[in-house]
């Protein structure tokens, strides 16, 4: 009887293991005739009904998984009625099922489980019980081996429909691909987001397929460019491409044209971002192009200063456009060159879209090249600040023709505006009136500086300067006067707004006390901006106590100025008071005499 017992149980488990590696032959993926459907498929397990033998009752623990994506319109409710906790439950299970039973790293595990929601709503779409998630997905999963790439890819940061051809025909474990697994311990011990890394294996996968130790070297590889580590992540987390084959030279080539203008490596890393598409070849082509049309090293290292969006932006193909058909009415090199220092954000890819229009409008309406270059050249800020209607839509609502409205336009060039703009006509009026005015207001202060009009910039930015326009204009004037260039000073204020919340004599002050009492050149103060943001004490008080170390030789010479006040107190005390014996005592006989 023991027997025949034995040998029931023994073919018990002998069918449930035949019934797992059937289920293995359907996690192929499928191949729809919809695009719909294909975007939207999950690959899971043939549907099974089944009952899991335990101390309960199988029916109270039934999880059915079928071929039917989870997000199909019949199948789309129940994901929405589970609760958080439900949710909750179904990834620690995920995490279980991975780390316990598949041996997951503890990191690796946690990721994929919290980070993978759609496969783990999936997977609850199938939970009859909602108040048994956890114990009926255990079960599931302990039966039903799931497709560990699907989770896997979704927590990089792909979404299910980026899956369909990125899901390997031929494997189901992780572990069957441990080059792959290599490279990505690879990346995310670098320091790449994990989230990022989803990218990267969209547009690069053929590094997946190498050996690790060849990712490895890149990485290196491009840090002797003079790259720092984070640099590096972001440069190839939008630019996998780069990972692909040897150096990119036209990046080498871009990083020395910088360094000869005078930037460091790194400084490109603050503006490289994922929504944008970077060109190497063409911001390479971009800067040698500015170099051909007439602009020196100086005035190109200006340029990219004021408005790194001119490279980062479009790979800098605005350029091309706006100056090629500057060049096409007749305008001169030079002219163009003094437009542009005049405000640099001309070249912005909205401001440049704006000139553009502007352009091909006039031409439109038959106007002649001469006037057009005119007209441009003597309205250029409010040209590119705004965009226009078309004309066809311009002439019916004014019931005119082509000549009538361009003889309406030569007589007075606003009338543009007025009559073809998009934004509100008394705001042009206004505006209009205070550029041309006396006094400046401060909307009109803020266009001067680049910032376009009616936008999310323009609404921050009135909120943060405290004054009139012209007031504003005089606090900004000063640090003209005091020798920085007009286009540096309006990076800095963009980069350090309250600066000009201060009054013009503080403002000189804090220049004076850099130039005169601490020994700095006035380039300092370009480079780290907030400077003229901080109290003149605290200026005092912690210089003091630099200057003191320094001639002790405890401390570096013209250490950055954000390194001595950017610092938290304790930070500061800690790296600039305690390190010598005799700091503490220095440092409060320093704050005494502030006092008093």
């Amino acid at each position: 009887m023991l027997m025949r017992r034995i040998n029931k149980r023994e073919t018990r488990l002998c069918f449930s293991e035949m019934v797992c590696r059937l289920s293995h032959l359907f996690l192929s993926p499928l191949v729809h005739e919809s695009p719909s459907a294909a975007e939207s498929q999950y690959f899971v397990p043939f549907r099974i009904r089944r009952s899991f033998h335990g101390c309960r009752p199988a029916q109270a623990s039934r999880v059915y998984i079928s071929n039917r994506s989870a997000h199909s319109p019949r199948s789309s409710v129940a994901p929405n009625r589970m609760s958080r906790l439900a949710r909750s439950e179904a990834q620690d299970a995920l995490f279980d099922y991975l780390h316990c039973t598949r041996g997951f790293y503890f990191t690796d595990a946690e990721h994929i489980s919290k980070n993978s929601p759609h496969f783990v709503q999936a997977l609850l779409s199938r939970v009859d019980n909602e108040h048994d998630v956890s114990q009926a997905l255990s079960r599931f999963l302990r039966y039903n081996p799931i497709n560990e790439f699907e989770p896997f890819l979704e927590s990089l940061g792909l979404v299910p429909s980026e899956l369909v051809s990125l899901l390997p025909r031929d494997l189901m474990f992780l572990s069957d691909d441990q080059v792959m697994l290599d490279n990505f311990h690879i990346l995310s011990n670098y320091g790449f987001p994990r989230s990022k890394i989803g990218k990267i294996y969209k547009e690069a996968n053929e590094i997946f397929r190498d050996d690790s130790t060849l990712l490895a070297s890149k990485l290196r590889a491009y840090e002797k460019l003079g790259l720092s580590t984070s640099t590096v992540v972001k440069l190839l987390s939008c630019c996998p491409s780069l990972l692909i084959g040897g150096i990119s030279k036209e990046l080498v080539g871009v990083l020395e044209k910088l360094k000869l203008l005078g930037f460091e490596n790194d400084w490109i890393g603050g503006f490289l971002s994922g929504k944008n598409t970077h060109d190497w070849n063409r911001v390479l082509d971009t800067m040698n192009f500015l170099g051909e049309v007439g602009y020196s090293d100086t005035q190109m290292a200006v340029l990219f200063a004021s408005n790194p969006a001119l490279l980062f932006e479009g790979s800098g193909k605005k350029i091309y456009a706006i100056i090629a058909r500057l060049l096409k009415l007749g305008l001169k090199m030079s002219q163009i060159y003094t437009l542009f220092s005049q405000d640099p954000q001309i070249l912005s890819p909205k401001r440049a879209k704006n000139l553009l229009q502007t352009t091909c409008f006039l031409y439109e309406i038959g106007m002649e090249t001469r006037d057009i270059a005119d007209i441009i050249a003597s309205n250029i800020l409010l040209l590119g600040s705004h965009s226009l209607r078309q004309p066809k839509t311009v002439m019916r609502n004014l019931k005119v023709d082509k000549d009538s409205l361009c003889k309406i336009i030569k007589e007075d060039p606003l009338k543009l505006l007025n009559l073809a703009g998009k934004s509100n006509i008394s705001y042009i009026k206004q505006l209009s009136s205070q550029i041309h005015g006396k006094f400046l207001e401060k909307t009109s202060f803020l266009l001067k500086l680049g910032y376009v009009e009616n936008s999310d910039e323009m609404t921050k930015a009135l909120k943060l300067f405290r004054g009139r326009g012209d007031q504003l204009q005089e606090r900004f004037d000063c640090l003209v006067q005091a020798g920085l260039d007009c286009n540096v000073a309006v990076g800095m204020v963009k980069h350090a707004p309250s600066m000009l919340n201060q009054t013009k004599d503080v403002i000189e002050k804090k220049i004076d006390c850099l130039r005169n009492c601490l020994g700095y050149p006035l380039e300092s103060v370009a480079a780290f901006p907030s400077y003229l943001c901080y109290d003149i004490d605290r200026i005092n008080l912690r210089f003091s106590m630099y200057v003191w170390l320094r001639e002790r030789g405890a401390a570096k010479p013209m250490l950055s100025l954000s390194t001595i006040l950017a610092c938290s107190d304790a930070r500061f005390i800690k790296y600039f008071v305690d390190i010598d014996p005799e700091g503490p005592a220095m440092w409060e006989i320093l704050k005494k005499k502030m006092l008093t």
